[in-house]
C-alpha cells in the first residue's frame, strides 16, 4: 500500500466524479458534499491503493494516464461497495 496513491486518489477529479455519480445514484442527499466529506474513507478501502499502485507501475504509452477514469483500475463495483460500506458502517 502506498500513502502517495491514497493521496492521488483523493485528489483525482475523475475518480471523485465517478464516486459522486454513484452517491447520487444511491439516492444520498447532497452527493457532492457527501463525497467531499467521505472521500478519504472511500479511497482508503482495502485493495484500492494496491490497484492504483499496480496501474501506475504497469503504465504504458497506450494507457489513459488518468487512472481515476479507468475502470480497469478502480471499477464501478468497488466504488459502489465502498460507498455502501461508508454509508452504513459495520
Amino acid at each position: 500500500m502506498s500513502y502517495s496513491s491514497i493521496v492521488e486518489m483523493a485528489n483525482s477529479g475523475s475518480l471523485r466524479g465517478r464516486i459522486t455519480a454513484c452517491v447520487a445514484q444511491e439516492g444520498i442527499d447532497n452527493p457532492e458534499q457527501w463525497t467531499a466529506t467521505n472521500m478519504w474513507k472511500i479511497v482508503s478501502q482495502p485493495g484500492w491503493a494496491e490497484d492504483w499502485d499496480y496501474a501506475q507501475g504497469a503504465y504504458n504509452v497506450n494507457s489513459n494516464p488518468d487512472l481515476g477514469v479507468r475502470t480497469d483500475v478502480i471499477d464501478d463495483a468497488q466504488i459502489l461497495s465502498a460507498v455502501q460500506a461508508v454509508q452504513v458502517p459495520a
